[in-house]
């Protein structure tokens, strides 16, 4: 069972994430902001993977993603990027700041099961490419 951080500011989307990550049997932590996931990532190190959104308030997706792989010890952490209102330039970016996928919204069920799946692959701290 993982530990899934799951940074969104809407709680509609919060909901339905944290829902389809218990379905699969691992654990949901909700932050409702990018500012709030980094500090619980701060102070519990054992989470196995993030789920973030990228327009939220105080810090956003982008900043949330930035920070994150500017700290050596998250350069391993498998980070799904969720977003609706982004273009393909606008993915390609996120995943060169070091988000390992990107996920548009509304969240399918199957779809972000399998995006779990990918991340938490080899044992839960590595992606295979």
């Amino acid at each position: 069972m993982a530990k899934i951080l799951i940074a969104e500011d809407d709680r509609i989307s919060q909901k339905l994430a944290a829902k389809i990550v218990e379905e699969l049997g691992h654990t949901a932590f909700v932050s409702p902001h990018g500012k709030h996931a980094y500090e619980t990532l701060m102070a519990n190190n054992d989470i196995d993977l993030l789920l973030t959104d990228i327009m939220m308030p105080e810090m956003d997706g982008q900043q949330l993603i930035k920070t994150l792989r500017g700290d050596q010890q998250f350069n391993d952490l498998p980070i799904i990027i969720m977003s609706a209102v982004v273009g393909i330039s606008d993915i390609s970016n996120l995943l060169k700041l070091g988000a390992t996928l990107f996920l548009a919204k509304p969240l399918e069920r199957a779809e972000l099961q399998g995006y779990i799946a990918r991340c938490l692959g080899n044992g839960g701290k590595h992606l295979n490419n």
